[in-house]
């Protein structure tokens, strides 16, 4: 996901979304260890997203 479609998120729409982003980031690490996993760049992909939506998220906090 880009950031600007983050932005466009409520507080608690971000949270949930780390939620479900954290639970994916687990699955594909789990995939990883038992040679399962197609794309390993996925795990970046969604470390990345992660650190994009609590940006956002710590952005909107402040404001």
């Amino acid at each position: 996901m880009k950031a600007s479609e983050f932005k466009d998120m409520s507080p608690q729409q971000l949270t949930e979304k780390v939620a479900e982003l954290k639970k994916e980031l687990f699955n594909l690490r789990f995939q990883l260890a038992t040679g399962q996993l197609q794309n390993p760049k996925q795990i970046t992909v969604v470390k990345r997203d992660i650190a994009r939506a609590k940006t956002v998220l710590r952005l909107k906090e402040q404001a």
